[in-house]
């Protein structure tokens, strides 16, 4: 494994690994994250607060843990999403007939011609603050790169020799798309939607940052950097604990992402 995915490849794997440790195991070991204490509300960091304690006396590193399950369950659900509908779209304007197709294609170049971050914006902006209503807005767009290239690699394998060997030896189309060409349109789709889990993940923490992510007081990443901002100067700690956590997310799905492409390309490097 080590040789096939390279060293970026494993460190990426090695970091997301500690990350959904992090999201699972964290917050079983960490002390409550919405317990308050005022009286030592921006203590610095120490044994009893290893990343130190919020403006609301709440220990920053059980809110970290917590902000991991809490971002990473998101970004996964926007992931399905993309992966799902990729597949699924990619099998109907690949194999259905021309109208079907043609309102596929025309559906994915709208939903690539919007800024996905815009359009996350402004869905968000009008279902309301919410985690459930923040996954909806981001999945609105997530799918259409991963359709675009499920469509072209379904319609490219129609004419593979084995597609063709199978419908002469009697397999419907339904049935040569299902054991031949899906499964490596799987692939590749899984492929670009882990490279686009890091953009996913930022702008997720983005929408947390202005409001129209999870509600107070709930611990994301996104929000906590936010509540932190108005104490950088005094407690940094509380600001740099998440910031970090967000740029450790958005390396280690790049490098897992990035090394998963070339191996399922084929490139051992």
């Amino acid at each position: 494994m080590t040789r096939r995915l390279g060293r970026s490849g494993v460190l990426g794997a090695t970091l997301l690994g500690l990350l959904v440790a992090l999201a699972v195991v964290g917050p079983l070991l960490a002390a409550d994250p919405y317990l308050t204490d005022y009286p030592g509300k921006l203590a610095a960091p120490s044994p009893a607060h290893p990343l130190g304690t919020d403006s609301a006396g709440r220990d920053v590193a059980a809110r970290l843990a917590t902000g991991a399950r809490v971002t990473l369950a998101s970004a996964g659900a926007v992931w399905t999403v993309a992966v799902a509908a990729g597949i699924g779209l990619g099998a109907l304007g690949g194999f259905a007939g021309a109208p079907v197709q043609a309102l596929i294609a025309r559906a994915v170049d709208l939903a690539l011609a919007l800024p996905q971050v815009l359009v996350a914006l402004a869905l968000a902006g009008a279902l309301g603050p919410g985690l459930r209503n923040l996954i909806v807005a981001m999945s609105a767009t997530a799918w259409a790169p991963t359709a675009r290239l499920a469509t072209a690699y379904v319609r490219g394998g129609q004419l593979r020799p084995d597609v063709t060997a199978a419908r002469m030896a009697g397999a419907s189309s339904w049935v040569a798309l299902a054991r031949h060409v899906l499964p490596g349109a799987c692939a590749r789709v899984v492929v670009v939607a882990t490279l686009g889990l890091s953009q996913v993940i930022l702008s997720l923490a983005g929408l947390s940052f202005l409001g129209l992510g999870v509600s107070p007081p709930t611990a994301e990443w996104g929000q906590m950097v936010s509540q932190g901002r108005s104490d950088l100067l005094t407690a940094p700690w509380v600001v740099l604990a998440p910031a970090a956590a967000i740029v450790v997310a958005v390396a280690a799905t790049s490098l897992a992402g990035d090394a998963l492409r070339s191996w399922v390309d084929g490139d051992r490097r």
